[in-house]
This record gives structure tokens, sequence and C-alpha cells, in this order.
């Protein structure tokens, strides 16, 4: 047997032994592969039915969706209504203090002019109070209603 021959079987041997070496990490790294392609056809097993409740959860949620909408509408219906109707109480406010005013004026009794006069400014005055508070709420619901569209 000469030089070459004995090295090349020195190189052989090493060579076996690398083999062996990384034999092991290579059958476990194929159980890691194994199981994670396992788990990853658990996943696309389970992915189908989850997706379609998500279909099912979100075409609920559009139905509610159209149902409220429906409802805001008829809100917006009644406070248009309710609008109006605040408008014509304002007037009949209004012609009752003009009345009101002329009643005062026609009396004889100045003590009777003054106490109508008083009568007259206060219920104004809370007219226009109520009118003033109906503003400020109509304005915060246009308000909360522009945030959510």
């Amino acid at each position: 047997m000469s030089l070459g021959g004995i090295a090349a079987l020195v190189a052989s041997g090493g060579f076996f032994v690398l083999v062996l070496v990384l034999a092991v990490p290579i059958l476990r790294v194929r159980h890691t592969i194994d199981a994670a392609t396992g788990a990853l056809r658990d996943v696309a097993d389970q992915t189908t039915p989850m997706l379609e409740r998500v279909n099912t959860t979100i075409d609920n949620v559009n139905v509610a969706l159209n149902q409220v909408h429906t409802t805001l509408d008829g809100v917006n219906m009644q406070l248009a209504r309710i609008d109006t109707i605040t408008e014509n109480v304002s007037h009949v406010s209004a012609n009752v203090a003009n009345l009101s005013t002329v009643v005062s004026a026609a009396a004889a009794n100045p003590l009777v002019k003054v106490a109508a006069f008083g009568y007259g400014v206060r219920k104004a005055a809370a007219n226009r109070r109520a009118a003033a508070d109906e503003a400020e709420v109509r304005e915060q619901i246009k308000q909360s209603r522009r945030k959510r569209a």
C-alpha cells in the first residue's frame, strides 16, 4: 500500500465520520420539517371554516349597518319636523310677547303696566334661552353626525 492509498483511506474514513456526524442533525431537521408541514396543513384546514364565519359575520354587520342607516334617516326626518315645530313655537312666543305688550299698553293702571311688562320680558327671555338651548343642541347633534360621517 502506498502513501497515496493510505491518504485516500484516511480521507474516506474522515468523510465517513463526517457523514455520520451530519446524519443526526439532518434527521432532526427532517422531523422538524414534517411537524411544520403538519402544522401548515392544520392551519389550512381550519382557515376555510374561519373565513366562512368571518364572511357571515361581515354580512351580519352589513345588515346591521343598513338598519342603523335606515333608523338614522328616520331620526333625521323627525329632527327636521322638530326644527319646524320649534320655529313655529318661536313665532307663537313672539306673537304672545307682542300681545302682552299691547295689553300692557292698553292698561290704565301704571302698576299693571309695569307687571305686564315684567312678565313679557321674563317670558321673552325664557323663550330666547330656550331657543338658544335648542340651537346649541341642534349644533351638537350636527357636529356628532359630521364626526361619524
